[in-house]
């Protein structure tokens, strides 16, 4: 080699370490591009001269406006609220913040300003769409976190509390922060008031199958007879299943089971480091493939109805797209159902702000340094979502105040978190969410099949929620026109959990709408079309369901093959 050839190399291998090394400070310091984004919009207000002019002179004018409001108030004018708070804003609702011109002085000034930084940032030239969104979002949770609400002296409502009770509620929030910072997260319920086992997924069943990454629960028949064709139930596995079987009241299980269907669930293995190489195709085929080999053996029928919620449904149109490709002739399945199910990822929802090139290299080195994703981080973001009502909400009442959250079995079971396997959860980061390859066909493989949701084939039913921010129903409508099968949509309002946790009864507050989109009708144009049905969608879902579950036959809840383990709730749910 030339000497000119060594020193050409050199060069290029020196280039490649500083962006190594420039690429691991942006882990170490900044992850998500908080920064770099910043520092573009400056850039872009600086290069935009009189857009900048105008946009401070609104500031300005806003300002010496509510100086004005602030002093006529302080002279006894009464409160009009010059920046109101929004209606859904629960932070300021003591009647304090607007009957004292001291305090109403504070909250105007915070709106002012948190409004106009918003504002602006969403008005800066020059931002894509992703930057625009992603620095909206973190320069949100920076004002969250300065609201006033959130520090003793700037509360008048923890104020007057600490006085009313000689110091108590203060002491009683430090015993709080203690508890919480030793269980490593902010509780937003009572957790003394839940056992598992006790008071929530007490529907009466049996682990019939355990493996190395799900027990099989099959639940005892309420009824003589059952459908022969069994409903196997595909949970999330980033979160434990009994959010579907919380209470008598809420549970679907339950509610299926007097409604006379033999029903089957994955009870998934809360992962540890030891199984960092557990991939996507372990949870095809040593998860989902296995319970319903496990359901066909006990109930004696060639198929099943296949159920699943969240990304428990994402895997479960993976396996439709997987058996209808290996083996068209001979799929187990009769019919699906999909609970808020994703699976073109092109717009997620508002956990998309993570999800980039950076955030998924520091996701990486997470899981790589563990073996997994915790449960807890995963959480945190998601509650960063909604940080107002699900982070400082509860930092103000659990610490500032002292009290004690009210007991919610779904915040409990939404705190009772668990862990991604690495190999797996990167698959799922990078494959689906980042390069949206499951709408793609051909362009993922699974368990050694590639995958084509243009070959399903089986009658669908799906379920949305209006409000949901995890899995946004237009974004699951778009399955409709990907899959051969016929499909129903139903549209629940609330949001991804009570949209879908919704039993009928007289004191039910949810509606839906429903039918059958045409093709290549948009989601905005059918529900244009559709009328709003009061109450909740369970009923309905029966009867769709009931043509496809076979004759009734004498309920079996083992075999010798499958004997009974344990009882439900089994063992894998505790850990």
């Amino acid at each position: 080699m030339s000497e000119s050839s060594v020193f050409e190399q050199f060069y290029i291998d020196q280039a490649a370490r500083n962006q190594q090394l420039k690429h691991q400070l942006r882990q170490t310091l900044d992850p998500f591009g908080l920064l770099a984004t910043t520092s573009k919009a400056q850039q872009a207000w600086l290069t935009h001269p009189t857009e900048l002019h105008t946009a401070l002179s609104r500031y300005v004018n806003d300002l010496v406006r509510l100086q004005g409001f602030t002093l006529r108030r302080y002279l006894g004018e009464p409160d009009s609220d010059c920046i109101p708070p929004h209606p859904e804003d629960p932070r300021f609702t003591d009647p304090i913040w607007c009957d004292s011109p001291f305090w109403d002085s504070i909250k105007e000034y915070y709106l002012l300003n948190t409004r106009w930084l918003q504002n602006s940032l969403y008005a800066t030239p020059g931002l894509t769409e992703q930057e625009r969104s992603k620095s909206a979002f973190w320069l949100r949770q920076f004002l969250n976190a300065l609201a006033p609400t959130n520090f003793l002296l700037t509360n008048p409502t923890a104020l007057a509390k600490a006085l009313a009770t000689r110091g108590e509620s203060l002491q009683q929030g430090w015993e709080n922060f203690k508890r919480d910072k030793a269980a490593g997260d902010i509780a937003m319920t009572d957790l003394s008031a839940f056992t598992v086992g006790e008071n929530l997924a007490t529907t009466e069943g049996a682990v019939v199958y355990r493996g190395k990454l799900l027990e099989v629960i099959h639940y005892e028949a309420n009824t003589p007879t059952v459908h022969k064709v069994p409903l196997v139930l595909v949970s999330p596995w980033i979160n434990k299943y009994y959010v579907l079987d919380l209470n008598p009241q809420k549970s679907i299980i339950k509610y299926l089971v007097d409604q006379g269907f033999s029903v089957f669930v994955t009870s998934w293995k809360n992962p540890d480091a030891s199984m960092a190489e557990v991939g996507m195709d372990d949870y095809l085929t040593d998860g989902i493939a296995k319970i319903i080999d496990v359901a066909r053996e006990i109930s004696g029928s060639d198929k099943v109805n296949l159920l699943g919620y969240c990304i428990g449904g994402t895997l479960v149109s993976l396996y439709l797209a997987w058996a209808n490709r290996k083996n068209p002739e001979q799929v187990p399945v009769a019919s699906t159902t999909l609970l808020t199910t994703l699976t073109d990822f092109e717009r997620p929802g508002d956990i998309e702000v993570f999800i980039d090139e950076d955030g998924l290299d520091y996701i990486d080195t997470i899981m790589e340094r563990k073996g997994y994703l915790d449960g807890k981080d995963m959480a945190a973001s998601f509650r960063m979502l909604r940080s107002n009502s699900l982070v400082w909400n509860y930092w103000a009442s659990n610490y500032l105040m002292g009290e004690t959250p009210m007991a919610f079995d779904v915040l409990y079971w939404n705190m009772d978190t668990t862990r991604m396997p690495k190999k797996m959860h990167h698959t799922y980061l990078r494959e689906l969410y980042w390069h949206n390859k499951m709408i793609q066909p051909d362009a993922l493989t699974i368990a050694g099949q590639p995958i084509d949701l243009g070959k399903i084939t089986q009658p669908i039913y799906m379920v949305s929620a209006e409000e949901d921010h995890i899995a946004p129903w237009k974004q699951t409508f778009t399955l409709v026109d990907r899959v051969a099968a016929p499909v129903t949509f139903t549209l629940s309002t609330s949001g991804h959990i009570i949209g879908i946790i919704n039993p009928p009864g007289p004191k039910s507050k949810r509606s839906y709408w429903q039918g059958q989109p045409a093709a290549a009708q948009g989601a905005e144009d059918w529900l244009q079309g559709q009328e709003k049905v009061a109450g909740s969608w369970w009923p309905n879902w029966i009867e769709w369901l009931k043509p496809y579950s076979g004759e009734q036959v004498k309920p079996k809840l083992s075999s010798r093959a499958h004997p009974k383990l344990c009882a439900a709730p089994g063992s894998y749910v505790l850990e």
